[in-house]
């Protein structure tokens, strides 16, 4: 709270800085950085603060260079905090928040597998630290070791049942958010899907349960707080927590929409000789048998797991009908993700995630106007004259370039339709050209301009066709990683961009070398 900076939406409120360029450049952050940067020198030297002639004990200059450390995370610079953490460390082997520090930094500096084997060590020092276990099992999750992780968490389970059962019964949303993650990046998305769906499931038990203690908290709790607890059920299916698990479903539904495993579907028939009402027709008859060839496979995977478990002897208090999710792949895919979309539309107005996802929705079912509304909504939160978010942006050049109204609406829905994109350009853009070559020019004055910005204004320019091919490779590299926005994962897709961009493989190159620099442990 000390590195209070200007709203970028509204310049009578204020911020915290959370960006490492606006942190480096305040002036309450350098003051510090002097203050201890003096007092460590005056420790190393001769273990008394500067004035002072009182001995100093050696925890002193160890809390000192733990707080150098995160003073140089805040600031982006992982391998200077690495190197004087490591001091620390040699100094105190044993302290076990100096290992989660370092595998923190480690993590960001891009070697997730270092992190974990940073902090199991950290963990091992104090096995009774329920959070150092935690840490360490996110971070298991993270580099998708999701065996392992069931392992450190079963630490601190009951015994007498299954860990997972035991997870599931206390509602740790925050382990299933992160195995759910983690089963959708090794392409595991029914055993995904389930974990998303439990998350939903305690929110729905939450909802539920709220009536239990109605009479209770009358009697027992003061009004105030009663009546804080029904406001906050009446905002229960907007918490972030219920949004990421939302959004994980939608997110996962669309990939497998985008994306349809191959197989009977290669023997579609032609539908290109057929009318309109054929093609429906034929499809929604397709698309029935699909679901019913599924259901069986997936029924007949059941009766070989429940087979299995017999043999195994297998007991246990309760038995997953449905342990990989398969029934949840064969439910209609925009349906389902439509239904999600809607709640979080309901629910999470002021979230930029729900109307992301209601755009992603409603552009693939073909609802060019409900898609078009997202997009207005979107644009309103958080959007200023110098910068606007990547993903609107990203989506404001897809709408206007693979969305169109469906054919035979009615005229005045046309009017409307064709108005309305215009004006979802801004006052100052007539055309798609136009709205990517202002943003260019934001961007080209805005020397801080996020990086995730600049790729997706330089992948416009070259879908556009607006300037060179250089003007947009420029527009990425020109400031180096002085820049707001600057993580490994934008990082990797900025690189990603150039080696895309015609003629801009030497600079592709110069700038990998630069991320590397910063974040020296990642693998590119």
């Amino acid at each position: 709270s000390l590195f209070i900076i200007q709203a970028a939406t509204n310049s009578n409120e204020y911020d915290i800085a959370q960006d490492a360029v606006d942190v480096k450049c305040h002036a309450a952050y350098k003051s510090i950085v002097v203050r201890v940067d003096g007092y460590i020198a005056t420790l190393e030297s001769n273990s008394t603060f500067s004035g002072d002639d009182e001995v100093q004990p050696p925890s002193t200059l160890l809390w000192a260079w733990y707080l150098r450390s995160v003073l140089f995370e805040l600031a982006g610079e992982y391998n200077q905090a690495i190197t004087v953490v490591d001091k620390g460390l040699d100094q105190t082997p044993t302290g076990v928040d100096l290992y989660e520090l370092k595998g923190r930094l480690l993590k960001k500096a891009g070697d997730i597998n270092a992190a974990v084997e940073c902090l199991d060590k950290g963990r091992e020092l104090d096995k009774q630290d329920r959070y150092i276990n935690n840490q360490t099992t996110k971070y298991l999750l993270q580099a998708d070791k999701e065996v392992e992780a069931l392992e450190k968490m079963a630490l601190f389970t009951r015994h007498e049942s299954d860990p997972e059962l035991n997870i599931f019964d206390m509602q740790v949303t925050w382990y299933e958010l992160e195995l759910a993650a983690c089963y959708a990046r090794k392409g595991n998305f029914g055993k995904s899907l389930k974990k998303y769906l439990d998350v939903e499931k305690h929110f729905e038990d939450i909802h539920e349960d709220q009536f239990d203690f109605h009479s209770y908290c009358i009697r027992k709790v003061t009004l105030r707080a009663y009546v804080d607890v029904l406001r906050w059920e009446d905002a229960l299916w907007g918490q972030s927590t219920y949004v990421q698990a939302a959004e994980g479903v939608i997110r996962t539904y669309l990939h497998l929409h985008d994306n349809p495993t191959k197989g009977a579907d290669d023997n579609e028939p032609d539908y290109s000789a057929m009318t309109a009402a054929e093609r429906k027709k034929a499809k929604a008859i397709a698309r029935k048998k699909k679901l019913k060839d599924e259901k069986k496979a997936a029924e007949a995977a059941k009766t070989t797991d429940d087979e299995e478990a017999k043999n195994n002897n297998a007991k246990k208090k309760s038995k997953d009908e449905d342990p990989n999710g398969k029934l949840l792949l064969c439910k209609p895919l925009l349906e389902e993700a439509t239904k999600y979309a809607s709640t979080l539309a309901k629910n999470a107005p002021k979230c930029l995630t729900t109307w992301l996802c209601q755009y992603d929705v409603s552009s693939r079912r073909g609802k060019s106007m409900l898609a078009l509304q997202a997009l207005f909504k979107a644009k309103s939160l958080g959007n200023n004259h110098d910068s606007m978010n990547s993903e609107v942006f990203k989506r404001i050049v897809d709408f206007h370039l693979n969305v169109k109204l469906a054919d035979g609406s009615h005229p005045a829905v046309e009017e409307v339709f064709a108005s309305e994109r215009i004006n979802l350009l801004g006052s100052s853009s007539k055309s798609l050209n136009d709205f990517v070559t202002e943003w260019q020019g934001r961007v080209k004055t805005n020397p801080l301009c996020s990086l995730p910005l600049r790729v997706e204004v330089a992948k416009a320019m070259v879908k556009c066709n607006v300037g060179t091919s250089s003007d947009a490779s420029d527009l990425i590299v020109c400031n180096g990683l002085n820049i707001r926005g600057v993580s490994l994962q934008n990082c990797s897709e900025a690189i990603n961009t150039l080696k895309n961009i015609k003629g801009a493989e030497q600079q592709a190159r110069d700038f990998a070398m630069l991320v590397k620099s910063v974040f020296s442990l990642s693998q590119f």
